[in-house]
């Protein structure tokens, strides 16, 4: 197995993320004609139909497909969308949302009973001062209650990860799309309980082509492409070599933030980036750096 990116496989990877981060903008763009769980449940729903007709049933639980389309399209999205109507800019959305890997790893030790390591608790100490300065600055634009969901919504994909772990090797975009089966009902409850059959009604009659383009970018480019190409590259390349490429997504959800929404980024929203971001690569690379301090060579 190589451990070095070729041109096209780094360029590849490069695509998905900048998918994965200018996702959020999407997003927005969206919520911006549509409710949020009406959102949520058409995504889904044009990632099941008509994929599901063309990919096998991963062989895995019923409960283990279940439990994954619940966590990620009920939790994960459906908090992030309702979120980012009105609650939590794009960009720091894309940013906060990252502590899923914390949330992982906490969840797999409580599993396994396992210790946290000392540089995990610094990099989890570094990721948690970026929310507390978001936290201080919160505005018409962030709210408390954003971060809430998003952190939720976190919460929920670290619970998806686990779940996604459980079903060993698989099929990754026949096991989103046959999981997806089992978001898209409650999602469509939910919209209708909450959002009401009227503002369900005016959101599919006001949907123009923007509208039905973030609905295929979402469920063609971020969830079909996005974990096709990356699970391709992680069959071919070690983890340690694919996974902190991920690190980019939250500079992609906030570059395109500012550019295309006019986001701005001022010296407060930086640090808690650079607090964040340096805490999940700390996290990510450091088992890397440590294997290599102990097999580099010594002079004599």
């Amino acid at each position: 197995m190589r451990h070095t990116l070729s041109l096209r496989h780094f360029l590849l990877a490069l695509a998905v993320v900048a998918v994965w981060g200018t996702n959020f903008v999407v997003i927005k763009l969206a919520l911006g004609q549509m409710p949020p769980l009406l959102f949520a449940t058409l995504r889904f729903a044009v990632v099941v139909v008509p994929t599901v007709f063309f990919l096998p049933r991963p062989k895995v639980p019923w409960r283990n497909l279940a439990a994954y389309g619940l966590l990620i399209g009920v939790g994960q999205f459906g908090l992030l969308f309702i979120a980012m109507n009105g609650h939590i800019s794009p960009g720091l959305a894309s940013l906060v949302i990252q502590v899923q890997v914390f949330f992982t790893i906490g969840l797999a030790m409580r599993l396994a009973a396992e210790q946290l390591q000392r540089m995990q608790w610094l990099a989890l100490a570094l990721a948690s001062a970026g929310i507390g300065i978001i936290v201080l600055h919160t505005d018409g634009s962030t709210t408390l209650l954003g971060l809430a969901l998003i952190l939720l919504a976190a919460l929920a994909w670290a619970g998806g990860n686990i779940v996604a772990r459980e079903a060993g090797r698989v099929n990754m975009v026949a096991y989103v799309v046959w999981s997806s089966l089992f978001a898209v009902p409650p999602l469509a409850a939910l919209s209708w309980w909450f959002e009401g059959w009227d503002a369900v009604a005016a959101g599919l009659r006001g949907a123009d082509a923007v509208v039905w383009a973030a609905v295929a970018w979402q469920a063609w480019g971020n969830s079909l492409f996005g974990y096709a190409a990356w699970g391709w590259l992680l069959a071919r390349y070690p983890a340690a070599t694919i996974t902190p490429m991920a690190l980019l997504v939250p500079l992609f959800g906030m570059g395109a933030a500012a550019l295309w929404l006019g986001e701005g980024l001022p010296a407060w929203k930086l640090s808690a980036a650079a607090l964040v971001m340096g805490g999940l690569a700390l996290n990510l690379l450091w088992p890397k750096w440590r294997q290599w301090l102990r097999h580099r060579p010594t002079a004599n």
